[in-house]
This record gives C-alpha cells, structure tokens and sequence, in this order.
C-alpha cells in the first residue's frame, strides 16, 4: 500500500513537471505577438496552469503530508509574490486590486499558504465581470479577501468548502470544479489555521484565513 502511494506520488509530480514544459513553450510563442487572440489564450493557458497546480497539490496532500515546512515569514512577501503572479489576469480583466500591507510576520508554509491564496484569487477573478477585490489583516492575523462580485447564495455557504459541492453559482456559470476551496480547506487544516467565508449576493464575498497559530514550531 505504501508503495503504491508513493507510486502515485511520483506519477503526479513526473506529469505536472513534464506537462509544465509545453505550457511554458506555448505561452513563449503567444507573448511574441500582442494580440486580442493572444492575449485571450494566454488567458486560457494560465488556467490551464491553475488547474495543474491543483492537480499536484491534490495528490501532495494525499499521499505527501510531510510536505509542510513551518517557519517565520513576512506575510506581505507571500501576498506580494501571488499578486504579481495574477495581477496580468487583474489587468485583462479591469478589475481593481487593492492591497494594504499588513507588517505581519507569520509562523507558516509560505508555498502552501501562496498557494490557498492563488486559489482564492482564482475563485475571486473567475465570478466577476467588474469591481474590485481587497486583501487586508488584522492585528489578530486573519487575513482577508474581500470581493464586489456576485456572491454565494446563503444556502449554499455552508457547503462551500465540501468536496466536489458546485453550488448554484458553479452550476450556472459552468466554471467550478467544486475542488479549489476543498482544497483550500484541506491545507489550512494542515497549516493549523481555519478558513471560512462570509457572503452577500450581489455584494461579494469575504473570505477569511485564521494564520494565528503560536502553538507551531518552526523546522
């Protein structure tokens, strides 16, 4: 049984690095010419990445729970580093990202909470047309992620971090698959902090990362 969870390990991680080559060939040759066209593709193709890195974080946190690497980081850092990694899809999109640095210096896995808030950007970018999205801490380090787009209906908030749940939004859009804030749950759970989400429909969403954790002792 071990084994075989190690094999699959290892298929994962051989697919997503060799899978990650053309990706990078194909937005190469789309970034030699600014079109509309390209420009839409290139779109498409950081989904494509998205959807990668998901697949591999999905596997690690199944078979690879001795991934996590705790020690003391500069919060502002980790959001600087995945904001500048979507602010192109900010841009295309005309939506209005706004960051108040936070001071904060916090006792995590920098990869994998980089990798929470990607998704919850993701999730963000993927039900708004326009507005804007705002990430903001407190002193009690939670961190927040504030957005103006169509909102989660209240039946449907508890259930958001369940496996494989769409709800009404991802049903109609067709554009959920109902993995990313599982997730996004699954690895606070192993960072020791707690994500939940508060919601208005046709307001937006705020969702909420708990990164408090004294209990934790860096490696």
């Amino acid at each position: 049984w071990q084994d075989w969870r190690q094999d699959s390990m290892d298929y994962y991680t051989a697919w997503v690095h060799q899978i990650k080559t053309p990706i990078s060939v194909m937005r190469m040759l789309l970034q030699a010419e600014d079109t509309d066209e390209h420009r839409a593709l290139l779109d498409e193709l950081f989904r494509m990445e998205v959807y990668v890195e998901m697949a591999l974080c999905y596997a690690r946190l199944d078979y690879g729970g001795s991934d996590f690497v705790f020690r003391r980081c500069s919060l502002d850092e980790i959001l600087r580093g995945v904001i500048h990694k979507y602010a192109p899809q900010f841009v295309r999109k005309r939506i209005t990202l706004t960051f108040v640095p936070t001071g904060r210096v916090i006792l995590t896995d920098e990869k994998w909470l980089a990798f929470v808030v990607g998704q919850l950007f993701s999730n963000a970018l993927k039900y708004m047309e326009k507005g804007s999205v705002t990430v903001t801490a407190d002193e009690r380090d939670i961190l927040c992620i504030a957005d103006t787009g169509i909102g989660i209906a209240p039946e449907d908030l508890p259930r958001v971090f369940e496996k494989g749940f769409t709800g009404y939004n991802g049903r109609l859009e067709q554009k959920s698959t109902g993995l990313g804030l599982y997730l996004c749950r699954r690895t606070m759970d192993k960072l020791g902090g707690r994500i939940w989400a508060e919601s208005t429909v046709g307001e937006g969403t705020r969702m909420y990362l708990d990164l408090h954790r004294e209990t934790l002792k860096p490696e």
